[in-house]
């Protein structure tokens, strides 16, 4: 079976809902570094539907935050 990461973590994601996923990344945030992939493809998601502007803005709050 040739699955990538980014198609199995999207997959074990497909069928949840909102509590769920919200809890999945609340539960991820601060945790163990071997879920940083998995977050990283959420937020290439994130990305790929956000507008300009909220592009924009998550933009500036990452710099905000790590200056």
């Amino acid at each position: 079976m040739n699955l990538n990461l980014r198609q199995a973590i999207v997959q074990r994601m497909h069928d949840k809902n909102n509590d769920e996923l919200l809890d999945i990344v609340q539960d991820s945030i601060d945790g163990e570094e071997r879920v940083l992939p998995g977050l990283g493809v959420l937020f290439e998601i994130i990305w790929k539907n956000s507008a300009a502007d909220q592009q924009s803005q998550m933009i500036t709050t990452l710099k905000e935050h790590l200056d």
